[in-house]
């Protein structure tokens, strides 16, 4: 989360790190992969596999070690969210967003064509999966008003990959989409995100009189989830509880229904647990091991469809 993994645009610092370290091999040297990793965590007790700082091996000569310069690299992302930006950097020829140096002769391919309409990569190994018929087509072909937002991690959860992996509108005059643009500092820091923002501007649309199906994304619980903090990450669980308190008396009031669900749980699970001793699992320090993958529990739906009393 710090290097490389950037989402949907959102931070093209983080793509300009990862540029100087896998292409440029410009960054801290270490002689070893293994004893380079244990003096980031004796430096920074606590960090997680989630968050290390960069680093670049070198041989005897102090060249970098697995640089990126005339192989014929693949990105091994399948997700439209962290894919392009990576692809971008390393294939556009007129790219301008951050100084990346002359560029090896490569070849690159994704393990997708991460976006159809922009051919980007134009060069990729599997092609990506046919949607059509989404929800988002259907509404607009029927000339349904609906609105779509989010903040910018999230953002293409609710239009690119909602629409099945398309960009654009299928008809703007029945489509809205609004992008709330994230906080460019560490999840942990800032565990609240966008969600006011969001709920804000959601309350808006509801109350205009013009919607008649929307859907929001609030990022809190996976992105703060991923980096195992846990007091944040109750935090975050409470932002959207506060979030949604501030939707249901509105969804009421219009005679509405709310749907609420997720993709997969985060939050849910903050320490490693071993199934088989019963225990939770520990660190070099006898902690216990953050957990910043998505977890595999149940996700539940719950839907409010009230009478209004009004």
């Amino acid at each position: 989360m710090t290097v490389t993994m950037d989402r949907y645009e959102a931070d093209w610092d983080m793509v300009a790190r990862g540029h100087q370290l896998h292409v440029l091999g410009e960054r801290r040297a270490s002689a070893a992969r293994g004893r380079a990793l244990l003096s980031r965590r004796d430096e920074q007790p606590g960090i997680t596999d989630q968050n290390p700082p960069g680093f670049v091996v070198v041989d005897a000569d102090g060249a970098p070690v697995g640089a990126i310069t005339t192989a014929r690299p693949w990105c091994c992302s399948t997700s439209a969210a962290t894919g392009p930006s990576r692809s971008r950097a390393l294939t556009e020829p007129t790219f301008s967003v951050f100084p990346r140096g002359p560029l090896p002769d490569l070849l690159f391919a994704g393990m997708m064509q991460y976006d159809g309409d922009l051919h980007l990569p134009e060069r990729y190994l599997v092609d990506p999966p046919a949607i059509d018929r989404t929800l988002g087509e259907y509404l607009a072909r029927n000339r349904i008003a609906q609105f779509a937002c989010s903040e910018t991690q999230k953002f293409g959860h609710v239009t690119y990959f909602w629409n099945g992996n398309r960009s654009g509108y299928f008809d703007e005059q029945y489509e809205t989409y609004l992008e709330v643009p994230s906080d460019r500092l560490p999840f942990e820091e800032r565990p609240w995100m966008k969600a006011a923002e969001i709920t804000d501007a959601t309350l808006l649309a509801l109350t205009s009189g013009k919607l008649r199906a929307g859907r929001i994304n609030y990022a809190n619980g996976d992105m703060v989830g991923h980096t195992g903090h846990r007091d944040a990450a109750i935090i975050a669980v409470q932002v959207v509880d506060l979030a949604l308190a501030r939707l249901l008396p509105v969804i009421r009031k219009l005679e509405g229904a709310l749907i609420i669900t997720a993709d997969h749980g985060n939050a849910d699970e903050m320490y490693e647990f071993d199934k088989k001793s019963g225990t939770f699992k520990t660190n070099a320090a006898g902690q216990r091991a953050a957990k910043t993958s998505h977890t595999l529990n149940p996700v539940p739906c719950h839907v409010y469809a009230p009478c209004s009393s009004a």
